[in-house]
């Protein structure tokens, strides 16, 4: 008998120590959880505008490099920029080929900051550029004058019904509307 007396006397004390001790760990618990989870949340907040901070100013350089892409393949633009007296028209048209591919390998990388669906219309006007200049020679004699290539170009350029370079300008600005 006094053995269980004993032991209910120490189960007891063991109980009238346990539950504060249970109500202590539980709250402290509980708090140290709500703390430390809105510490996370707040971290990750200046982590996405850290980030925001600096994706955004590279999206809008990669607008404006593909925009400037767009401006510098257009074929009045390339006929300025590479034309010479005296050349053929073959030279042209190779150097036309020729800086629209270096123009669009130096822009290549921006395709990491616009979607997918800009950059196929960019990669589509890039090869409509080609496909014209590929056209418009065909047609011409070999060994005839640049000016008359370029000539012909132009007004190709000028009566086709879709140009592509125009649909790719407006899209980078629509994207980077968006953006802003």
């Amino acid at each position: 008998m006094i053995f269980i007396a004993t032991a209910t006397v120490i189960l007891l004390e063991i109980v009238k120590i346990l539950i504060p001790a249970i109500i202590v760990f539980v709250t402290a618990y509980t708090i140290l959880k709500t703390y430390l989870g809105k510490q996370y949340q707040m971290k990750l907040l200046e982590t996405k505008e850290s980030v925001r901070k600096t994706t955004i100013p590279l999206k809008l350089q990669a607008y404006e490099r593909l925009s400037l892409l767009c401006e510098r393949i257009s074929p009045p633009n390339l006929i300025l920029r590479l034309k010479t007296p005296g050349m053929k028209s073959e030279d042209l048209h190779m150097a036309i080929l020729i800086a629209v591919q270096q123009e669009f390998d130096h822009n290549i990388s921006q395709q990491v900051y616009v979607s997918d669906n800009l950059w196929s219309i960019i990669k589509y006007a890039r090869q409509h550029v080609i496909n014209s200049v590929s056209v418009v020679i065909s047609d011409l004699e070999q060994g005839a004058p640049a000016s008359v290539f370029a000539d012909r170009l132009i007004d190709f350029y000028d009566e086709s019904i879709e140009n592509p370079l125009d649909t790719a300008q407006k899209a980078i600005r629509r994207e980077a509307s968006l953006l802003l």
